[in-house]
């Protein structure tokens, strides 16, 4: 009796064992399908996501030359920013994108140890656009992107360079700073420098940058607020029209 009992306990351990390692290899079969299937959906995306983008880097340099061609003197950066937020909704329908006209809405950002303001012009998955800068003079790390990002110089002047460089890289106004996909560099804003900036790319992938030095530095938890809260609504906006 005793033997048999044993036998008996010895076989539903193994097979405990056994639905164990089943179950372990489902799990891991599972996590592998998924992660498999990400990648291939994410992949496919970004062979499409051009289709979704609206401004075009050219004409938004051009714009910015505009700009600063009529303003009233070289330093009018409110003239300058009236002059393209009225040709951005001359230019596109509102069915077609949504952009943000109130240019009272400033806030700080902090990133990659440099510090500035902002207005967002626009926000969605896809693209932003909105006006940088700084009346006193900044410098920091622009960081690594999923995004391409266009530096349009309105004011001021940029200076910038890559490891590797013996000389830097020097932007005044009228030209743009365009830093691809994934690469980095170290830049300089000197003071007065303001900078109509688009970035066109995966953007809800881009904001933990600029959201880092909110939690380990600067703890300006109104700002953040302010900036999530906007951010946000434009590309909510944005969304409700079928731009993503």
């Amino acid at each position: 009796m005793a033997s048999s009992a044993s036998t008996s306990k010895v076989k539903r351990n193994v097979e405990k064992n056994v639905e164990t390692q089943r179950g372990s290899t489902t799990t891991w079969i599972t996590r592998i399908v998924f992660v498999l299937a990400l990648y291939a959906t994410c992949s496919w995306l970004d062979a499409i996501k051009d289709r979704w983008y609206v401004f075009e880097p050219t004409k938004l340099h051009q714009l910015a030359q505009s700009a600063i061609a009529n303003a009233a003197h070289e330093n009018d950066i409110t003239g300058m920013i009236q002059h393209i937020v009225t040709n951005l909704t001359a230019e596109y329908s509102s069915s077609v994108i949504s952009l943000n006209t109130d240019s009272s809405e400033w806030m700080f950002n902090n990133h990659g140890g440099a510090m500035g303001a902002m207005y967002i012009i626009h926000a969605s998955i896809t693209e932003y656009l909105i006006i940088y800068g700084t009346p006193l003079g900044t410098e920091g790390h622009t960081g690594l992107h999923p995004a391409d990002d266009y530096f349009n110089i309105l004011v001021g002047e940029e200076w910038a360079f890559s490891p590797g460089q013996l000389e830097m890289e020097r932007y005044p106004a009228g030209s743009v700073h365009h830093l691809p996909r994934g690469t980095t560099k170290q830049y300089k804003m000197h003071k007065g420098c303001f900078a109509l900036e688009y970035a066109r790319g995966w953007i809800p992938l881009m904001l933990p940058f600029g959201f880092a030095d909110s939690f380990t530095s600067t703890l300006d938890l109104p700002t953040l607020y302010r900036t999530t809260r906007i951010t946000a609504r434009e590309m909510i906006k944005n969304l409700l029209i079928g731009k993503i």
